[in-house]
This record gives structure tokens, sequence and C-alpha cells, in this order.
């Protein structure tokens, strides 16, 4: 039995009943896939159901305000993705307007479409044969084949990839794909796989050294940039908030009034700060990012408008209707929806 038909039987005992999967619209798994990128499934379910809700065609998503995207993004990370997402679908109204393109040639002439996308949307709406090769597959094919070499270089990479085509059979793409990252999802996992229940066991290179735990390999990442970010908040049911531009995190996203520091304290206080009293520290957090560390800190004072041109006034009771960074959300829902503001 070849592995494509060891593969896709498996899949059909174990698969999970996922949306994207019950459907060939190109739009809608083009939707998944974007949002599963860097996210696990049960993280990622609610906010396919959010936007495919929202915004049930492309031309829908393109014509929605960038804010109103961010906003239904807020939690996921990686914002950029909600960005490229939402310039991807204005470029394909604009380029297709009569069909969501479905071809893995029209797909990867889009900009903000990569040939993992371009391959899985073809496959999965189409049937077409490109093997999609996301961090799961990298992880089988690795083990199966006994590669320790780092998968993150260019010439590994370009093997698993002949190894991933090489294994796909003309006609079952849209199965076969689905079932070879099934089994990385659920099978063999990143730690504590479940080789016992893996139908590619016995020919398993990694199972036989006894490798699962050192393979795949990847070259070490470089240490994450640490910053530290103070956020003043006001008491008077008023709170000053701007958008982030570009060039750095949380682009497209709204932030209290911050002063950027070198270190851990906010000396010397910033120009809105209140003189009067000693800013009170409502609560400190860290946030970790794909290169950087955040040590962020929240404060109260009072603010002086004067020195916030920048900035726009909102009521307390309004700041739900803005995107903010999942740690600025988190903060705002407790302390003022919550009415943790002294």
């Amino acid at each position: 039995m070849k592995i494509s038909e060891v593969l896709i039987k498996k899949y059909l005992d174990i698969k999970r009943d996922l949306p994207w999967r019950n459907t060939r619209d190109p739009y809608l798994i083009w939707l998944s896939e974007v949002i599963l990128q860097q996210t696990r499934v049960n993280q990622g379910l609610p906010y396919f159901n959010a936007f495919s809700e929202a915004y049930p065609d492309v031309r829908q998503l393109a014509e929605a305000e960038e804010d109103e995207v961010l906003r239904l993004w807020q939690g996921l990370g990686y914002y950029s993705r909600a960005r490229n997402m939402h310039a991807t679908a204005k470029q394909i109204v604009e380029k297709f307007p009569d069909h969501f393109p479905v071809t893995y040639d029209e797909l990867i002439r889009l900009k903000g479409i990569g040939p993992y996308t371009a391959a899985a949307v073809s496959s999965f709406a189409a049937n077409e044969d490109r093997a999609v090769v996301d961090g799961n597959v990298i992880r089988v094919i690795s083990r199966f084949a006994g590669i320790t070499e780092p998968v993150n270089s260019t010439p590994v990479r370009r093997e698993i990839e002949r190894i991933a085509a090489a294994w796909l059979q003309p006609g079952t793409a849209a199965l076969h794909n689905q079932a070879l990252m099934e089994l990385g999802a659920l099978i063999c996992k990143p730690q504590n796989p479940l080789c016992h229940e893996c139908p590619l066991q016995s020919a398993c290179a990694a199972f036989r050294d006894g490798l699962t735990d050192r393979i795949p390999l990847k070259t070490k990442a470089a240490p994450k940039k640490e910053r530290y970010l103070h956020y003043y908040l006001g008491a008077e049911g008023i709170q000053y908030i701007r958008k982030r531009g570009a060039g750095d995190i949380w682009q497209g996203l709204y932030e209290f009034p911050l002063c950027e520091t070198g270190g851990p304290d906010p000396e010397p206080l910033p120009s809105f700060a209140g003189r009067e009293t000693a800013p009170q520290l409502l609560q400190q957090a860290k946030h970790t990012l794909s290169h950087q560390l955040l040590h962020i800190r929240f404060w109260q004072t009072e603010l002086q408008a004067g020195h916030l041109q920048d900035y726009e006034a909102v009521a307390d009771s309004e700041l739900d209707r803005y995107g903010f960074p999942i740690v600025l959300r988190k903060f705002s829902d407790v302390f003022i929806a919550g009415k943790g503001l002294l």
C-alpha cells in the first residue's frame, strides 16, 4: 500500500470535523489558512467563525474598514496577517471581480499569497495536485526520513518539499494533504508523539533510532529584544488613545498614552503625566512576541490633555469599539470596564 493510501485511511478514522473541511469555497479555505498560520486550531476556530459570519465573501472583506478587521482580529496576534489578508482581499476583488481564484498559478501571482497558501487553497478547493508543506508536514517527513539537519535551512526545506511531492498521488491532493497535516497535528506531535498509533511507525527512521525527541531540529533563535513600555490611564471616565503607526509592533491598533524607556523605571515622567501626585502602578505584565519581550506597566495618574494632542479622548464605555493589542485589551477589560480604576 502506498504512503498516501495509508495516510488517507488513517485520516478517515481520526479527522476532526472542522468547518473549512466541509466546503470547497476557495474564499473560506483561504480565510482558514490565513487565520491558522502560527495558530492552533482550537484558538483559530472562533476567529474563523467570526470572520466568515461578518464577511461571508471576499468582496465584503475587501470593503470592510481596516479598524474593524483589526478589532475582530484582536487577541490572535501577528496583526500583520490581518492587514495583509485585508489588502489581499482588495487585490482579489480588483483582479478577479467575478470569482475567487482557485488555481495555484492564479493565486501565486497575488501579493500576500505565497507557495504554501497557494498550494493549500488550490488543493483543498480544486483538488489540484500540489503538496502542502506546513509545520506539521515538516515534522512528519523529517522524522520519517531521519533528517537530523536543521529543517529551517534552505537545502533541507527543499528536500522535505521534494519528499512531500513524491508522496502525493495524482487526484488525491485534497484528502492526502489534509491527512498528512492531521497526522502531524494529532499523532506525530512536537512533544510526546503517539508513535504507537502512527501508520508510518514501521518505516519511521526517528522511531527506529530513538530520535523523535530530537527531530525536527531547528537552528537556535536569536535572543529576544527586551522593551519597557509604560502606559498611563486617567481616572475621570475618559481615556486618551491613539492608533499606532507603521514601522513597529501593533501597527493600526490603538494604545493609551505611552512612554517607552530603556529600563523598568518610568523616569523621567512624560510631559502628559500630572505632577500633583505620583502615578500609581495598577498592573505589570510581560508579553512575548516572536522577536521581542515586552515589559509593560500600567499607571494611573492625572493626565494633562494639553500634552496629548495626538490622542483622542474616549469615554471608558466606548473603548470596546476600538481594536487594541490583546495585552492592552485584557488590562482594559479588568481595570476599566471592570471598574478597577480608583
